[in-house]
């Protein structure tokens, strides 16, 4: 277990993108924490110059005052000068710019996809697979960077790998069917056009079932001679976005290799807190996953806000017909599933003392 940590003086941080959704989030969850302050505010050329606030359409809450008034920088390494990068970057610029900053001795922190399915870069979940950071040698090895590249999930394979995490710990999960009810919000801003959506279920996200599918193996892998191996999981999934603001949900038929009851595997999810080293950094919920015992629930509208919006909420846990198990996983997909899972990683990092203090 981690010891809490007493800093003197914050850790300057950068957020890239920071003018859309996710960058928005960012600084958000960062304002008050208790480690990391906004340093630097970085996007395209045509918010380069500006204040913050001149830039962003904000969205959510009250812009904090302290980076309202930061002025915004390009997207390089010469004009951001922190040792922590959040990326927040769409995946058509972010490969080229994160390997950069890493090159360049920043510790890089990416919700994008460009370099989550690489044998040496984390996708981590610290709650799940914290050891996987123990590739990130062999990432600068490899390389020969000075900093390194950290990935968090997609928005909804974080949801799934959370729900069944508990399960696969224990029975070990080998065929996995998912079918997911995504939010509007997980196509950014200004998203998906109300006609579209409104009153209505779009049965086709772009990419999102391979990553979808490929993530989950590698999520509850494990580390084998400085790569992580993916766990032998036969994944298949249908996503669709739905009107909903925030949350995504998956509804998962689940086969294991040691079999169990549903009562059993009701009281595994209960009883699961993660790895012991996640449990005193200052994002994490007091539960990263609460089982519900109601049968209507989870609901996004009731649960999506659970831990901060850090904790996923699974129900409806139940005998399937053709697999062994069947359950509901749901969580926020803005907070754990972009922002704040990588705010958590940054932590995780910061308490192992891979990230130098302030």
């Amino acid at each position: 277990m981690t010891s809490p940590i007493d800093m003197t003086r914050k850790i300057p941080v950068a957020v890239l993108g920071a003018t859309g959704a996710v960058g928005q989030t960012f600084i958000r969850l960062l304002e008050n924490h208790p480690w990391f302050t906004v340093a630097e505010v970085a996007a395209s050329e045509r918010s380069a110059g500006k204040s913050y606030a001149e830039a962003t359409r904000w969205l959510e809450g009250e812009l904090p005052a302290n980076v309202a008034k930061l002025t915004v920088t390009p997207i390089t390494q010469d004009a951001v000068r922190s040792p922590i990068v959040f990326s927040a970057l769409d995946s058509s610029v972010a490969g080229d710019a994160e390997v950069a900053f890493a090159r360049d001795g920043r510790m890089v922190f990416s919700n994008a996809k460009n370099h989550r399915m690489l044998p040496h870069v984390p996708l981590l979940i610290p709650e799940l697979n914290a050891d996987h950071v123990r590739v990130l040698d062999a990432q600068r090895k490899h390389h020969g960077w000075s900093g390194a590249i950290l990935t968090n999930a997609n928005c909804a394979a974080t949801v799934a790998a959370l729900g069944i995490a508990p399960l696969h710990e224990r029975y070990t999960v080998t065929r996995l069917f998912m079918a997911t009810m995504q939010a509007v919000s997980g196509a950014g801003y200004p998203g998906v056009p109300s006609l579209d959506i409104l009153g209505n279920v779009i049965p086709y996200i772009a990419d999102e079932e391979p990553k979808l599918e490929a993530e989950m193996g590698k999520l509850l892998g494990t580390v084998q001679d400085d790569v992580i191996v993916h766990a032998p999981i036969r994944a298949t999934s249908h996503t669709n976005r739905v009107p909903v603001e925030h949350g995504h949900t998956v509804c998962m038929s689940i086969e294991l290799e040691k079999k169990c009851t549903p009562e059993e595997a009701m009281r595994t999810i209960d009883e699961w807190q993660g790895a012991a080293d996640a449990l005193n950094l200052p994002s994490r919920p007091l539960r990263p996953v609460v089982l519900s015992y109601r049968p209507d629930r989870p609901q996004p509208r009731r649960d999506v806000n659970a831990g901060g919006g850090m904790t996923v909420t699974v129900g409806r846990v139940r005998a399937d017909n053709i697999f062994d198990l069947r359950l509901v996983a749901m969580g926020s997909n803005t907070i754990r599933g972009a922002a704040g899972g990588s705010i958590l990683n940054a932590e995780l990092l910061v308490a192992r003392g891979v990230i130098p203090r302030a």
